[in-house]
């Protein structure tokens, strides 16, 4: 049997009493006991610790969790921060399921949903903003109605005076004609808007044309 079998049964009985092979032998099972832990943690994606002491190491982990914390202070300090972050997420969430819920509840009320569980005080309160948004309802419509007026008193204003207009210049040209053809437009019949209540009404321009002709035939 060669010394490397009997080391093997030596380290299978209990602790090794060579101080060179027992440093030998730990090196190489904790080499292997790390990697077995890094397996499991590429397998499953888990977070795997292995904490080894040998006879000469001191049992307390104090400073190695220093260590550790040191090393991984940055990634600690993100997932508090996410962790805040999430929390403020959420109250911001469980704020706007209330004020959500609060506005169904006031829109249940106005619409007469929920009246039969409504009590006095809720009711009289409800009374009153239906009434108050009664009068403002009005009050637009009164306002929207008079602005509306006023742009039809304007429409017609303008349309009456660009009426007026244009019968005032059709008017003057219809004075105008008989000045230059008095004998044709003497004894003719006068337009129609000068005929008001069975009479005549002649314009001054019309009555001399008139006057001058009857005066040519009694001399003549």
């Amino acid at each position: 049997m060669d010394s490397s079998s009997e080391e093997k049964r030596r380290v299978g009985r209990g602790m090794l009493d060579d101080d060179v092979a027992r440093r030998a032998t730990f090196g190489e099972r904790s080499g292997a006991l790390l990697t077995e832990a890094q397996e499991v943690a590429a397998l499953w994606e888990a977070d795997v610790g292995v904490l080894i002491f040998d006879s000469a190491g001191s049992p307390h982990t104090s400073e190695l969790m220093q260590r550790y914390q040191i090393i991984t202070k940055g990634k600690f300090q993100g997932i508090n921060h996410d962790d805040d972050r999430r929390q403020q997420l959420l109250g911001e969430i469980a704020r706007l399921r209330r004020e959500r819920d609060r506005l169904e509840a006031s829109v249940r009320g106005l619409t007469g949903d929920n009246l039969p569980s409504a009590a006095t005080t809720e009711l009289g309160d409800l009374e009153q903003q239906v009434e108050r948004a009664l009068g403002k309802v009005r009050e637009t419509k009164v306002h929207i109605l008079e602005e509306q007026n006023s742009f039809l008193r304007h429409m017609m204003s303008e349309e009456g005076r660009q009426r007026a207009a244009v019968e005032a210049s059709a008017l003057v040209a219809e004075l105008i004609v008989p000045m230059q053809q008095p004998a044709t437009l003497v004894g003719g019949i006068l337009p129609g808007r000068w005929r008001r209540r069975g009479r005549v009404h002649v314009a001054p321009a019309v009555a001399a044309a008139v006057s001058w002709q009857w005066q040519l035939r009694a001399y003549s």
